[in-house]
């Protein structure tokens, strides 16, 4: 198991990058209506939406569920086209399907899941077929199976193994890259073959006051990379986005540093604490994360509280924000995964609104020319 010593990412480190506290809002259409869903199904949850070369649309709902009212299997994907029509359910009754997390499309229009229940990543061809299996799901048989523990610290990770995995991306060579996530604390290296090559990151965050040292991660949430097969983790829990290269040296942090208006109700819960050691429900906490393809790649980054999308250079200029919290079409309940096919063309999957919203930027003359600079 290779690991890289903190010290020594310490002495990379930078200055993080601090975004401004009140970025410009860009316009924007939402489209909470774009999915033609079948008269017999349901959104649940939606935890993952992505997209194809071809604008076919992967949602990973945790939906038609089944088993005990707590701990039931809660995971479906679904195939819809360019214009919204229902195509297809992929993996029906897949052995993985446990809990719903994230969906991702490759280069060549695989499809990939991060199930979080089953602790697995599969990957599936255009066709809707299985043919990589990364992790293993608890074996039923054992008769201590029991959901996992939280012990703290957390048991060290183990090879090719996920505890509560988050996400999966890839770099230009065809790696993968897996965060490994609410019990592991760390980012999982695999060649293009799923062969295990190495791991990075531990358990570390706040001890109420001090922000821990870059390379530790609190909830390794979500996972995106750039053309030049730089790695963006957002590391939830501590409120920051952490960019390593390829092979897990600390590059810089990216901190989204927002606020929210005074007073302002979550959809759930009380006010953020901001003194809280986990501080994945505070502003500027990423939740999601999609960068761009093409020569011009930005990145995306939502929150749950105030419930926005911040717009950023890769390297961290905040150039806008996009909606707030909110039940009704146009504003956001918990945004657990972004699609961003281009830069003015996003699809958010919501937890607490159980449905996929289409959104249309519109950013005005300066926030184009602003861009462009």
């Amino acid at each position: 198991m290779k690991k890289l010593g903190f010290v020594a990412l310490l002495l990379l480190s930078a200055a993080p990058v601090m975004a401004a506290e009140s970025p410009p809002s860009i316009p924007f259409d939402a489209d909470t209506n774009f999915l033609k869903m079948p008269n017999d199904l349901f959104l649940g949850e939606v935890a993952g939406v992505a997209v194809n070369s071809r604008g076919n649309i992967y949602v990973f709902h945790r939906g038609t569920t089944d088993g005990p009212a707590y701990g039931a299997r809660a995971a479906q994907l679904l195939e819809f086209g360019p214009n919204g029509n229902f195509i297809r359910e992929i993996g029906k009754n897949l052995y993985a399907w446990s809990y719903a997390h994230t969906v991702r499309v490759d280069r060549e229009d695989n499809i990939w899941v991060a199930d979080k229940g089953s602790d697995m990543v599969i990957k599936f061809t255009p066709a809707g077929r299985p043919v990589m299996m990364l992790g293993r799901k608890p074996e039923a048989s054992d008769e201590f199976a029991h959901p996992l523990e939280h012990p703290e610290p957390p048991l060290p990770a183990v090879n090719g193994l996920f505890r509560q995995v988050t996400d999966v991306t890839w770099d230009p060579q065809g790696n993968i890259y897996v965060s490994d996530g609410y019990i592991n604390s760390r980012v999982a290296k695999f060649d293009k073959d799923g062969n295990w090559l190495m791991q990075w990151g531990d358990r570390g965050q706040y001890d109420g006051n001090t922000e821990p040292p870059t390379g530790r991660m609190f909830q390794p949430h979500t996972i995106a990379s750039d053309a030049q097969g730089n790695i963006y983790v957002g590391d939830r829990a501590n409120k920051r986005i952490q960019v390593f290269n390829g092979n897990g040296q600390f590059q810089r942090v990216i901190k989204i540093d927002v606020t929210a208006p005074a007073g302002l109700q979550p959809v759930i819960g009380n006010i953020p604490n901001p003194n809280a050691v986990n501080k994945s429900q505070l502003p500027g906490a990423p939740w999601a994360l999609c960068i761009t393809r093409g020569p011009n790649q930005v990145l995306y980054s939502s929150d749950s509280y105030p419930g926005r999308i911040y717009k950023l250079t890769l390297d961290g200029k905040l150039l806008g924000q996009v909606g707030d919290l909110g039940r009704a079409p146009g504003k956001f309940a918990w945004i657990h995964e972004i699609a961003c096919p281009s830069e003015n063309n996003l699809f958010v999957g919501e937890l607490l609104s159980w449905r996929v919203s289409k959104l249309t930027l519109r950013p005005t003359a300066q926030q184009r020319a602003e861009n462009n600079k």
